[in-house]
């Protein structure tokens, strides 16, 4: 049963890096224009998530969290450098001041559970201004990434050394919430292509 799970951990881990690198390089390319408040959003709460799921036992599948944790925060970088979209609103704001008090939180409660809670909850608000943005230019975000990531969530998932709330919630929600952000673009770019008779 181990060979399972350190299977589907290290196809977890391929998989985010196999996502996350074309995604870099279209970013580089000024194809991609990531939306700057999201990815560092993302970033901190899949980061500390990650600490989150290795405090709840998560074991093996927890590190496919950390090395996404890790990746996205360095995409906010680079969409921050390359002048990805930087607009925010009061609201991405909250959303980040959010995801940072999470970690009083959870060191008052000793119990990750409620850290991994609040930032589930931030991480799909912080979905706000990238699926904002994906529904106006549905054309400047990758489908193909947001399926890696799906796909990454998955084997993360069946990789988990103990199942509970605190280890699968964040990676199920996450899973949940690229497959509408997938089926919105899709619908968008299907809407917006011009009709030929």
């Amino acid at each position: 049963m181990d060979w399972i799970k350190w299977s589907m951990g290290g196809a977890a881990m391929v998989l985010a890096i196999a996502g996350f690198v074309p995604y870099i390089v279209q970013i580089l390319n000024g194809r991609v224009k990531p939306h700057v408040f999201s990815w560092l959003i993302w970033g901190l709460t899949t980061t500390i998530v990650f600490f989150a799921q290795l405090q709840a036992d998560g074991g093996i599948g927890a590190w496919p969290i950390g090395v996404s944790g890790f990746i996205t925060l360095y995409v906010a970088f680079l969409a921050y450098l390359k002048r990805g979209d930087a607009s925010s609103t009061a609201l991405d704001w909250w959303f980040l001041a959010a995801a940072l008090a999470s970690l009083p939180l959870w060191y008052l409660t000793q119990d990750p559970l409620w850290a991994v809670i609040i930032l589930t909850v931030v991480d799909v608000l912080g979905f706000g201004p990238t699926a904002r943005k994906a529904y106006h230019h549905p054309f400047e975000e990758s489908r193909a990434f947001f399926l890696l990531i799906i796909l990454r969530n998955a084997c993360a998932i069946i990789a988990l050394e103990a199942y509970s709330l605190a280890t699968v919630l964040f990676p199920f929600v996450m899973a949940l919430a690229c497959v509408l952000l997938l089926a919105m673009m899709q619908y968008r770019r299907i809407t917006l292509m011009p009709k030929t008779v």
